[in-house]
Parts: structure tokens; sequence; C-alpha cells
């Protein structure tokens, strides 16, 4: 049973940092965008900027 808790941490940890890059990229994107953002933009980078930064 161990065994699968293991591994299932594991997945846990895989998921979780797969998903602060996802949010990474996003921002990236965001903030290599010549043009101005939308206000919807706007607010997803500053959140982002602010869970990671």
């Amino acid at each position: 049973m161990a065994e699968y808790t293991t591994i299932w941490e594991m997945k846990k940890e895989d998921l979780a940092m797969k998903e602060k890059l996802s949010k990474l990229a996003i921002l990236d994107t965001l903030l290599a965008k010549k043009e101005p953002l939308s206000e919807a933009e706007e607010v997803v980078k500053n959140k982002l900027l602010a869970a990671y930064f």
C-alpha cells in the first residue's frame, strides 16, 4: 500500500509542476505581447505575477 501512496504523491507533484509551468507559459505570452492587453488579460497577468513573484 505504501508503494501506491508514494506513486500517488509523485503524480500529484508532477501535476502541480505541470500546472505551474502552464501558468508561467501564459504569463510569458502576456508579457511578450506588443499590443496593449485587454482588461481580462491584465487581470490574469497581475494574478500570475502576484502568485509566483
